[in-house]
């Protein structure tokens, strides 16, 4: 008997023309103990389909036809009262995001043990101790320690077991994990999805996995459900859909999921843009040298911490140097130090200059400082942050051209308006604020607007993690065709390795702040020396067989 049993589920929602529906007809079923994956884009309903199933639709959102079974039990029109005793007791949620799902002002403990509280544990010593086998099942160090903490004393992993400990309080029969690990580096990924795993052999529980990783649905799903749009285009056993997909729309998210690649690795271009300077350029072909890089960070009562310990790379002229690693491994400090958004405490940073020579950056200040700004951009990871939401993109574009008192105003504006068409936007996005944009085009802009002073060097700091495989992929590639056009010098900070195996020349691995492995990108990934190195390509999806 199947876990779960929806047919024909149609949701819409409330918009200021009236509503709009948003699933149309969606049928997918979970058998004991199963793994099936709901896999799509944002925007293609998946998420809205698995809030739909325990009536936690946002305001607005309504189930409007279908049916949907739980345990045999028709729950469909089931008032939110009647909904609330099955959440927890039958069906457990593991949200996205668990900064937004825990409570900033209450201890953990306290947390885990109110999903107890509510379904009728009163006495607090029972709520307690369960509460504290359930930080352990989950692979929490010292529950007890941790049960005291609170949301901001513990890491993204740590938080995303916690939300694991409560879907799994009540010991229900159907997890529903709504992209339970977009946010986490790869390691820490697959230590959550193996716990998942782990539960569901254990405890006989079915997973119904929400996700916009193929990689990830291939290593864990026994089926796949692809949506696009609201609608079911495809849907089968994870190994025949993968090795021979029906539609269109299942094989271009193959095609673009980069933990399932099959091409070669990137070959250097050749190592010299020669422009005006051929002699000093064949002199050194480097356009970024970092030598000894070290920067601390005072904390109070506490001996310094040193976030970047010795660090040393090289990046030749017109290639793509990767800085790969898990969060605090010193990435983007580095990433900083090299733009001069940080000054380093000890090392040395050398730029290549408009004659193709080599000069210390380390020590620059002032003025000399503001220009260099001409030579060396930086794209970060959230565009919409990043980009001003009382600005057009027109305005945001010419800024840096502004703020260095290029041109007319009027040749500003068609400069902005050749690097809108140079990042394939239309025209019109050009009068549209960011707020109006998707993520994918936000992106874009912030590409166009470091450019717009002719940089040679672009730092890119997880300039791609935040977005769907599908729009990641149209980045990357119009990534590589202005840096063959431009003659651009990437380095490229991220720590998602199927991503890095696609985009990047040569790679520097760090932990801990410190260089532990580099080479080119085909090396490393055919015969890493370092265990690190190994233990991160390991963790990439998408490599292992199709869950059984």
């Amino acid at each position: 008997m199947s876990v779960l049993d929806v047919h024909d589920l149609r949701v819409s929602y409330q918009t200021r023309t009236g509503r709009r529906e948003v699933v149309h007809g969606v049928d997918v079923s979970v058998g004991e103990g199963e793994v099936v994956a709901l896999v799509g884009e944002s925007g293609s309903g998946k998420s809205t389909t698995a809030h739909a199933l325990i009536g936690l639709l946002p305001e607005g959102g309504r189930v409007d036809g279908g049916s949907i079974g739980l345990g045999g039990v028709d729950i469909t029109g089931w008032s939110p009262q009647r909904l609330r005793s099955v959440r927890g007791a039958q069906v457990g949620l593991v949200p996205q995001d668990p900064v937004s799902s825990l409570d900033p002002v209450r201890p953990i403990g306290v947390q885990v043990g109110e999903i107890l509280r509510v379904h009728g544990v009163r006495d607090a010593t029972a709520r307690r101790g369960r509460v504290l086998e359930l930080l352990e099942r989950v692979g929490l160090d010292d529950p007890a320690l941790r049960s005291r903490q609170y949301p901001h004393e513990l890491s993204g992993g740590m938080r995303q077991r916690v939300l694991i400990a409560t879907a799994i309080a009540l010991r229900p029969r159907l997890i529903i994990a709504d992209e339970p690990t977009s946010a986490l580096d790869a390691t820490v990924q697959r230590r959550i999805l193996d716990l998942i795993d782990d539960l569901r052999r254990e405890e006989g529980t079915s997973v119904l996995l929400v996700t916009h990783d193929l990689g990830v649905a291939a290593d864990r799903a026994q089926r796949l459900v692809v949506l696009n749009q609201g609608i079911v285009v495809e849907q089968g056993p994870s190994a025949g859909i993968l090795s021979s997909p029906s539609d269109p729309y299942t094989r271009q998210l193959l095609a673009d999921a980069p933990a399932l690649a099959t091409e070669d690795f990137r070959r250097p271009e050749p190592p010299l843009f020669i422009r005006d300077a051929a002699a000093a350029a064949a002199e050194n072909p480097h356009a970024i040298v970092a030598e000894g890089l070290v920067k601390e960070f005072g904390v109070r009562g506490r001996t310094a911490f040193r976030a970047v310990d010795d660090v040393s790379f090289h990046v030749r002229r017109g290639t793509t140097h990767a800085l790969v690693g898990e969060s605090g491994s010193g990435k983007t400090t580095t990433a900083r130090l090299v733009t001069r958004f940080l000054q380093p405490d000890a090392g040395r940073i050398e730029l290549a200059d408009d004659t193709g020579r080599l000069a210390d950056i380390a020590g620059l200040r002032g003025e000399a400082l503001r220009q260099l700004r001409r030579r060396i951009q930086l794209v970060y990871q959230n565009p919409f942050s990043s980009l001003d939401p009382r600005q057009s993109v027109a305005q945001i574009v010419a800024e840096p051209l502004h703020n260095f008192r290029e041109g007319t105003r009027g040749e500003r504006s068609a400069r902005a308006a050749e690097l809108i068409d140079r990042v394939k936007l239309p025209a019109d996005v050009l009068q549209r604020s960011p707020r109006e944009l998707s993520g994918g085009q936000r992106q874009r802009v912030a590409i166009a607007r470091a450019l717009a002073i002719r940089p040679e060097v672009v730092v890119l700091d997880e300039a791609v993690s935040a977005l769907d495989v599908t729009v990641q992929a149209r980045i990357l590639e119009l990534l590589e065709s202005l840096q063959q056009e431009l003659g651009l010098t990437y380095l490229f900070i991220s720590h998602d390795l199927a991503v890095v195996r696609r985009i990047s020349h040569t790679v520097s691995v760090m932990r801990r702040g410190r260089v532990v492995e580099t080479g080119s990108t085909e090396d490393l990934f055919s015969a890493p020396t370092h265990e690190y190195t190994r233990e991160l390509l390991a963790a990439v999806p998408g490599r292992s067989e199709v869950a059984a």
